[in-house]
C-alpha cells in the first residue's frame, strides 16, 4: 500500500496542492483527473522527487518513504508526457545507459535486460534506431520500457496517450494493465476518455489543488448520480 497524507505545495504564495490524501494498494491503478493547472502533473513530479513540496507524509507498505531517496532506490519511476528520451542515443542505448549509470550493471547484463524489454514492447527491430526515426507510439513504448528497466514499485505516467491515436491508446491501456498485474502501483494523469474506459482504477478528481471526489471506475459508471463532480468532468472531456 502506497499512502500519501497531507501533501501540500505552494508556488509564489499560490497553493498548488492542498492537503492531498490518498492510498493505493499494490496491483492497482490510480487515475488523477482535472483541468489543466489543477495540480495533477505537479503531484506526480513531487512523488518522483522532481519537485519540492511544503508538507506531506509518505509510506509504502507501512514503512515511511523518504521521497529524497526514491531516485537512488528506484522505488518510483516516471514516464513523461514528452517522453524525455535521450535523442543522441539509440533505442537500445536509451535502456543500457540507464541500467549502467543508474543501477550500476555491467554492459553485458544491461544489454540482456534491454533486449528482453525491447522484445516485450515490440521494439527489437528498432534497437539501433534513433529517436528521430521513431513514431510517437514507439517512443511511448520505449519510455515505458526504460522506466521499467529500473524495476520501480510505483510507476507514474503523465498523460501517456496525449499524442497517440485511438489504436495506440488501446496498446497503452494494455501495457498499463500489465504493469498493475505485476503487482506495481500505477499512478497516471489523463484527459483521454478512451483510455479511462479501459482501466478499472481508482479515480481522483482534483480541483484547485484539492481532491474533491473519488471513486472506483466501476462505481462511477454504475452509480453516476453518486459522483456528480466526476460525472460532470468525464462527460465534459
Amino acid at each position: 500500500m502506497f499512502k500519501v497524507t497531507q501533501l501540500s505545495k505552494t508556488i509564489h504564495e499560490k497553493k498548488i496542492l492542498k492537503e492531498i490524501n490518498f492510498e493505493i494498494p499494490h496491483g492497482k491503478i490510480a487515475v488523477f483527473l482535472g483541468r489543466s493547472g489543477a495540480g495533477k502533473s505537479t503531484l506526480l513530479r513531487i512523488l518522483s522527487n522532481l519537485e519540492s513540496y511544503d508538507n506531506g507524509l509518505f509510506s509504502l507498505d507501512d514503512v515511511p518513504l523518504n521521497l529524497a531517496h526514491v531516485n537512488r532506490t528506484h522505488t518510483v519511476g516516471m514516464v513523461f508526457q514528452q517522453f524525455n528520451l535521450f535523442e543522441n542515443l539509440s533505442v537500445e542505448d536509451n535502456i543500457t545507459f540507464t541500467l549502467t549509470n543508474c543501477r550500476g550493471l555491467d554492459k553485458k547484463k544491461a544489454k540482456f535486460i534491454a533486449s528482453q524489454l525491447l522484445e516485450r514492447y515490440g521494439l527489437q527491430d528498432h534497437s539501433k534506431s534513433y529517436m528521430s526515426q521513431l513514431s510517437g507510439g514507439q517512443k511511448q513504448r520505449l519510455a515505458i520500457a526504460r522506466t521499467l528497466s529500473l524495476d520501480p514499485k510505483i510507476i507514474c505516467l503523465d498523460e501517456p496517450t496525449s499524442s497517440l491515436d485511438p489504436k495506440l491508446t488501446n496498446q497503452v491501456a494494455k501495457y498499463i494493465i500489465e504493469l498493475a498485474k505485476e503487482n506495481r502501483i500505477v499512478l497516471l494523469t489523463t484527459h483521454d476518455m478512451d483510455l479511462l474506459k479501459q482501466l478499472e482504477s481508482h479515480l481522483f478528481l482534483i480541483e484547485d489543488g484539492s481532491i474533491v471526489e473519488s471513486a472506483l471506475t466501476s462505481e462511477c459508471m454504475a452509480f453516476p448520480s453518486s459522483y456528480p463532480k466526476l460525472q460532470e468532468f468525464i462527460t465534459g472531456i
